[in-house]
């Protein structure tokens, strides 16, 4: 089966045909950086992460590039609230940012471009439209031309010019020559970082920077660009207009992944229901908080609720206990080279994580059925497909970045203190005091310390969440 990805573009299915063979270049929006991440921005991370990772499984070589727009009015207003520098805040909450991103297995990009370190070629772009007709300056402010893209304009989002509003981005909107203009370069406002241009100092707009970093990175043309649905409208309309309108054939399949809710409503200041990745690492590990972001659908709305968190806790211990076990049994197994085929068959179909992992779990309950009759050919082999897909989806439990900090270093006191309690308890069974083994096992949890009685004996691991 051929990978196929729902395209925003065409608002269809198509087969995914690189520009070139055995190479993919990825552009995916990123951070704005004027407050820290919610829940909504790390599942956005996460699901590229697993796009990332199954390109590379695909045989395909990847350049990633995601860009952090360091500067923007948000940015300056925040700044000015707090009266800090405007690059303090950038910088301070991009660095969160990362540490989210990096909490959560997300592998880095190839690139993470800045917008302040690219306005030699917004400069350019803005040239090249300028001299094609497609921009104009004025008062210091330089501005796209829809109406000479006109019969191009609103194709990705579906809407047709005579239709759509002022772009309402510019206190200048007296200088533009249509309201709907959007603006490329912002003149210089008092006390306000600016760059020097032919036209006036100033600084650039939203929607230029993307279109210079991508094309920077990954050429004229190239084969995807992501970012949330709410993206669509106007910052990736306008990228393919100032693009195409200046000569470059830009992206050639948009993908969008949907967005997150809280508790049915929109996250927002004002309503209180931000939620951000503190507050889930209160309630689940960071690869639980991971296995959920990745668990709907990249495309879905997708609703936050404790009960769904936890639920999603529940279901990667399931994975987690099975290759615990397996591996006490028949030692640490590598992945298998290929995961199999259904797997495969989920995710070419437009990253159908979910059928995934259908799949991975219903491998998990066979693997358990192999431990409970003790075949271990068949636990060695499901152990195997087990981690391979866990490890497309950035969950496997044998991963370095999910062990434990400072528990290696303590696992073998810890283990050995166990050890004694295990025999006492053992003991007090084989002597029928139940009473007494029950008060063992019952210190050790409240210790933190889970047993569990197994065919070979009692296991114990600490206490998750």
């Amino acid at each position: 089966m051929s990978l196929r990805f729902y395209d925003t573009g065409t608002r269809s299915v198509r087969t995914f045909e690189p520009l070139e063979e055995g190479r993919v270049g990825m552009y995916v929006c990123g951070a704005t950086p004027q407050a820290s991440p919610h829940i909504g921005h790390l599942r956005s991370g996460v699901i590229y992460d697993v796009l990332l990772r199954w390109l590379r499984a695909s045989g395909y070589e990847v350049t990633f590039a995601r860009n952090v727009t360091d500067i923007d009015d948000k940015i300056i207003a925040v700044a000015a609230d707090q009266d800090v520098p405007w690059f303090a805040v950038a910088e301070g909450n991009q660095r969160v940012f990362t540490q989210g991103y990096d909490l959560l297995g997300c592998l880095p990009p190839t690139i993470e471009p800045r917008a302040t370190g690219h306005v030699p070629e917004m400069i350019t772009l803005m040239r090249r439209l300028i001299e094609k007709g497609h921009a104009y300056a004025v008062g210091g402010d330089v501005y796209f031309d829809v109406k000479s893209w006109a019969d191009q304009y609103g194709e990705l989002s579906n809407q047709r010019l005579e239709h759509m509003r002022s772009a309402g981005d510019t206190p200048n909107e007296q200088l533009k020559r249509d309201p709907r203009d959007f603006a490329l370069w912002k003149g210089a406002k008092p006390g306000e970082p600016f760059w020097e241009t032919p036209w006036g100092d100033g600084r650039p707009g939203w929607h230029l920077e993307c279109s210079a970093m991508a094309t920077k990175y990954l050429g004229s043309v190239f084969d995807i660009h992501g970012g949330g649905v709410d993206l669509i409208f106007p910052h990736h309309e306008n990228e393919i207009a100032q693009s195409r309108a200046a000569g470059d054939g830009f992206a050639r399949y948009w993908l969008h992944n949907g967005l997150l809710t809280v508790d049915g409503e929109k996250m927002s200041k004002s309503v209180g229901n931000v939620v951000l990745l503190p507050d889930l690492l209160g309630k689940a590990r960071p690869v639980e908080v991971r296995y959920y972001l990745v668990s709907a659908h990249y495309r879905s709305l997708m609703d936050y609720t404790d009960a769904s968190l936890a639920e999603a806790v529940s279901a990667y211990q399931r994975i987690e206990g099975f290759v615990t076990r397996a591996s006490e049994i028949v030692g640490v197994v590598a992945p298998a080279a290929a995961v199999p085929a259904e797997f495969a068959a989920a995710l070419d179909d437009d990253l159908g994580v979910p059928h995934g992992l259908a799949v991975l779990h219903e491998t998990v309950r066979e693997g358990n059925s192999a431990l409970a009759s003790g075949d271990r050919d068949a636990v060695r082999a499901r152990l195997a497909e087990v981690r391979a897909m866990a490890d497309i989806l950035g969950v496997d439990p044998l991963s370095p970045q999910w062990s434990r900090a400072g528990e290696d270093d303590l696992r073998p006191v810890v283990d050995a203190l166990v050890a004694v309690a295990l025999e006492q308890r053992q003991a007090a069974r084989a002597r029928k005091d139940y009473a007494s083994a029950d008060a063992i096992r019952d210190s050790l949890s409240e210790a933190g310390i889970v047993v569990e009685d197994t065919p070979q004996g009692a296991r114990w691991e600490l206490k998750r969440g």
